[in-house]
This record gives structure tokens, sequence and C-alpha cells, in this order.
């Protein structure tokens, strides 16, 4: 049985949740392997509209198992609020379909504030944080001044290492930013609230994993973000804290031996992008707020607008190319329906010379997208359920983005719900 992962393959914002909730009709298990409550995946079915943050998105399946790898960054209190939410709209979430990694490390109550602070020192120099605690749980998850979920389970042991973890973080917030310190108080409110009720879905997962593999079952590993805002192929500064890409997924879901058999890259029809940072394609004034009206671009987690842009070919080439991706959904193709020409950025023009291999992040300034224009199709394509049923002018679309990203597209989504999908295999 194949296992695939579905990922994002450019700034994020891609359509991930819907895809995963679509497909996970074919898997058993679904694992989100990084990130944390600093991105959304939006989900449109029958029981509603979802913004996903932590939770996986196949937990709208009944008999899917879903887990929280230990490559989350796992916030307790946004996790419970996310989960009552959830539950609140008819969702049944209980240990048997919602299972959180032993070797999660959690994001510590002084993590966001941090993440606030450092935003206010940099100013006009800030690195777009959504300022929900990323980036500092990852550097302290490195410096190992983290604390796993399975140590709930230990309360002796958790209180001395929370305290000598404190002590040490206290010396940043006190001198660095000349911040309250936390204290023992803060940190037993915190142990007795959340982390109490999260504690019943805390497991040895990778176990499970391994046993689910043994025994047939089909894994699909959910990404968050997309490839341009992966820490070590992202455009660095201005990415995430942790790898979004197909190849970290094993490691990042606790079954390091688990084999990703395909990578389904999920494409916007356009291009959009939330907080700082280069986006060469970027379009500015009425026609990025039409387009940003069109596709309803208001970020998940923030609510911010999102900047806005013709689908990029360079960048998503490139996002092709670091994901390993085996087959492309093409996502929000409908949204452009309203335009009589349709932009896409095809190449990159730096110091006078055409450009098709996305370059070194610090070049990226220093870049102007070429624009060529396609013919629209100027009708409303949401009902339409057949590649053949297409007007010519979007297949047209869709077979240029295929040929020029190198990677087959075979899924086609006209819309949020569920149901709202073309596949063309």
């Amino acid at each position: 049985m194949s296992n695939a992962a579905i990922v994002g393959i450019n700034w994020g914002d891609e359509g991930k949740g819907r895809m995963v909730d679509l497909l996970t009709q074919d898997y058993d298990v679904v694992v989100r392997f990084q990130g944390g409550g600093n991105a959304g995946h939006t989900v449109v079915n029958e029981k509603g509209k979802f913004a996903l943050h932590l939770l996986p998105s196949g937990i709208f399946r009944d008999g899917v198992v879903n887990i929280l790898g230990n490559g989350v960054a796992l916030n307790p209190d946004h996790l419970v609020t996310e989960m009552q939410e959830v539950m609140a709209k008819g969702v049944a979430l209980t240990p048997d379909n919602l299972k959180i990694s032993d070797r999660a490390s959690l994001l510590l109550p002084w993590h966001v504030r941090l993440d606030e602070l450092e935003e206010l020192r940099l100013a006009d120099k800030k690195y777009g944080s959504t300022k929900q605690g990323i980036a500092p749980f990852y550097s302290d998850k490195y410096q190992k001044k983290t604390i796993l979920a399975g140590e709930l389970f230990y309360p002796e042991e958790l209180k001395a290492h929370l305290m000598d973890v404190m002590v040490w973080k206290n010396l940043t917030l006190t001198g660095v930013y000349d911040a309250e310190p936390y204290t023992e108080a803060d940190l037993d409110e915190w142990i007795s609230g959340a982390c109490a009720k999260i504690k019943p879905f805390i497991c040895d997962t990778g176990a499970f994993l391994k046993e689910a593999q043994e025994n047939g079952k089909r894994i699909l590993f959910e990404a968050q973000l997309g490839s341009l805002r992966d820490l070590d192929f992202g455009i660095v500064p201005y990415t995430t804290s942790s790898n979004t890409i197909a190849a970290y997924a094993p490691i990042g879901s606790g079954f390091p031996a688990g084999k990703v058999d395909e990578v389904v890259g999920v494409v916007k029809a356009y291009s959009t992008c939330v907080g700082e940072g280069p986006f060469v394609c970027e379009m500015f004034g009425e026609e990025a707020e039409q387009l940003r009206q069109a596709g309803g671009e208001y970020g998940a987690t923030t609510g911010r607008p999102r900047r806005t842009g013709p689908l990029d070919i360079v960048a998503t080439r490139y996002g092709v190319e670091v994901q390993g991706a085996t087959q492309i959904a093409l996502t929000k193709l409908d949204v452009l329906s309203y335009l009589k020409k349709i932009p896409v950025c095809t190449h990159y023009e730096i110091d006078g010379k055409i450009v098709d291999r996305f370059p070194f992040p610090v070049l990226l300034d220093k870049a102007k997208p070429v624009t060529e224009y396609f013919e629209g199709w100027n009708c409303d394509i949401s009902g339409i359920r057949s590649w053949e049923d297409l007007p010519e002018a979007a297949r047209n679309y869709v077979l240029y983005i295929e040929k020029e990203i190198g990677c087959p597209i075979t899924y086609i989504s006209v819309g949020p719900e569920r149901d709202s999908i073309i596949l063309r295999k």
C-alpha cells in the first residue's frame, strides 16, 4: 500500500487542507509532521466550514486516525481551543481518532511573548511573524530547552525540568527585553489547564505508525505552508522555522523508517503570499484587490489580507523540484473566471538578464517579473466535474502550467467544497 505527502509548492495558502480532506477517503492515517498554529488550512465539507491550525485535516473522515507528529510545534492552549471549536460543530475527537506524539515538544507559555517582543525590536526589519511563538519554539527545541509531551506523565520530573528551563528563559526576558519573568505559579496553571486536557491523547505514535504500516494501512503526510517558506530551501530569512518539504515527512511524523511513495504538490491557479519578504510577481492597487476579493484571500490564522499576483512559473517550478512532487493539485481555477486576459509570470529579469531558475534569496529583491497573458474563459466553471467539459481556454491554461513546471496536474479544484474537483488521471 502506498503512502503520500500533500505539500505546498509556493508560499503556503495553496489549499492543502481541502485536498487532504478530499484524499483521506483513500487513506487510513493522516499525520501533521511540522509547523504549528501559525498557518491555517481551510476545509469546507458537509459538516461546515473550518479553519484548522493544528488539527490534521483528516479529522472529518470517520475511521481515519489523525496524528500530530513529533515535528509539530504543539501549543496546548491553542490545540484545546481548536478541538472545542471543532467538537461544537459535531466532529467527534477521541483518543481513537486523534493521537499526539509523546515526542512532540510543547510550545511553552513564553514562546508567544518572545515572538511578539522580537518583532517589536526588529521594527521595520521584522520578518512578518504571525506571533504564534514558532521561531522561539524551534530555536529552543534545537537548544534542547523544550518539554516533550510525554513528560506530562511524569509530574515530578516535569516540574523540575520546567523550572530549570524557566530560570534560563527568564534571563532572556528580563535581560534582553526588560520584560516580566514567568513564575512557578504561571507554570502550575499551564500544567493543570490545557496540558491536562490534551494528556489523554498523548501516546507512542511511532509504534502506532509502525504497526499501521505492517498491517497495510495507507498513511497521508500533511504539511503546513509551502516550499518557499522552508527553513533551508525557502526565501531566507522570510521563512518559517521548520522544514515544509516532503522529504522531512517521515522524520517529523515520528516514523523515520516510513516511505513517501507519492508527493501531491498543491498549486494555486494564481499566487498569494501572507507576510513579509520578496514576492516577485506581486500585483498592486485595484488589480490586486480584485483578485483578493474574487479569491477571498485573507489569512486563515491572522485574517491579514494576502498579497496577490499571477501564477509564478519560476517559483512554482522550483517548488516542484524541492518537493519532489509526482503530481499536482491545481486549486482555485474558478477564481480566475472573471478575467478576460489571465496574466502569468513566465520568467524573471535580473540586471537585464532573463532568468528561468529561481534565484538565490539575496537576488530576489532585484528580480522583476516578465508577464505574458492568456485568454480567459469568462464563464462560471464551478459546477464542472470533468476535464472535457472545461472551456478550451481553461484547458489550455492548465496544459501550459503542466508543461512549464514539468509535473502532471491530476486534480483541478473549481470550488472550496469537497466535491468541487475535476479528476484528471
